[in-house]
């Protein structure tokens, strides 16, 4: 086990109309609902095995009968009037508990692997944050060691959001590393590349 060491999850329950919502403009909101859970499968194939201790944060409800086993993750609900407060809140509640790091993921991003989770978190031991770039210009994964700001006045979803995160560490002279970048999976480009997530596995 890597000590002192979290991993945050960041879910949205897998309602109907309520998740990949750009994605479902294109390919209705049933297949949408279906991309999302399959999504979910991949997030905790890959965050199971990274030997700390594990968070859920969810966005509507908490669901204690689903996929996460309660023995294995502590589950908690999204606080926050957007992504950035959100993250914000959950870290600083983190922190609270004497973890001296923390690694958020999200569940949007099909190539993140735990080889890669692990990594950020053993790259902590030597810099402020670590940052995995999506495509689309925003994170997959942030980590840091203690509550930084940079989670505010952040315009999120749009192109800018890794690069505005950037300047901020370096405003306040926080070293930062950057891993691979890696493709989330919000429209109907991303998804032409992963098209086994269009079919039914499970249920998550």
């Amino acid at each position: 086990m890597i000590e002192n060491s979290a991993l945050i999850i960041f879910v949205k329950n897998p309602v109907l109309s309520k998740v990949k919502t750009r994605l479902a403009e294109d390919i209705g909101d049933e297949s949408a609902l279906t991309v999302y859970k399959n999504l979910l499968i991949k997030t905790f194939q890959t965050v199971h095995p990274v030997n700390v201790d594990k968070f859920i944060f969810y966005s509507d409800f908490i669901d204690e009968d689903d996929m996460w086993p309660k023995e294995h993750y502590q589950k908690f609900l999204q606080d926050g009037k957007d992504l950035g407060e959100r993250m914000d809140n959950a870290i600083k509640l983190i922190f609270d508990q004497w973890y001296e790091q923390a690694v958020i993921v999200g569940s949007d991003c099909y190539e993140l692997d735990t080889k890669t989770v692990e990594r950020a978190l053993f790259e902590l031991s030597r810099t402020d944050c670590v940052l995995g770039p999506a495509t689309d210009g925003g994170y997959y994964l942030i980590g840091m060691k203690q509550s930084l700001d940079v989670f505010h006045d952040i315009e999120w979803s749009t192109e800018s959001v890794l690069e505005k995160t950037i300047d901020k560490l370096k405003a306040n002279q926080h070293e930062y590393l950057l891993l691979q970048e890696l493709s989330d999976v919000d429209t109907l480009e991303d998804l032409k590349k992963y098209k086994e997530l269009l079919k039914k596995k499970a249920t998550a």
